[in-house]
């Protein structure tokens, strides 16, 4: 799970209420901070992105025949050899069964 870094609080050392009052040392500070947590948040997303792009979609498993998957999960695809085909479980309200996606 992705651990997105938290926005800083930042307080500015002369307690001044209006960001125009601040000095360009404070201003310049402040910037880093948000820069710094930008980089990460950027560094963190990057991440994810790459183990989510390096997961497969789904795995395809070649069968016989539909009985040969003992428990079939919602959004399993299969390749039947029998048929030539391939099939999805499929969930329809009450109804779970194996559809033709060809």
């Amino acid at each position: 799970m992705a651990r997105y870094p938290n926005l800083p609080f930042y307080s500015n050392r002369n307690n001044k209420t209006k960001l125009a009052e601040a000095s360009k040392e404070e201003l310049k500070d402040m910037y880093e901070t948000i820069q710094r947590w930008g980089n990460a948040l950027v560094e963190e997303i990057d991440s994810r992105d790459i183990a989510v792009e390096a997961t497969p979609s789904t795995a395809i498993l070649t069968v016989v025949t539909i009985t040969d998957i003992g428990r079939p999960s919602k959004g399993n695809v299969i390749y039947s050899l029998n048929e030539g085909k391939y099939k999805g479980y499929v969930s329809l309200g009450a109804t779970t069964t194996w559809q033709d996606l060809n």
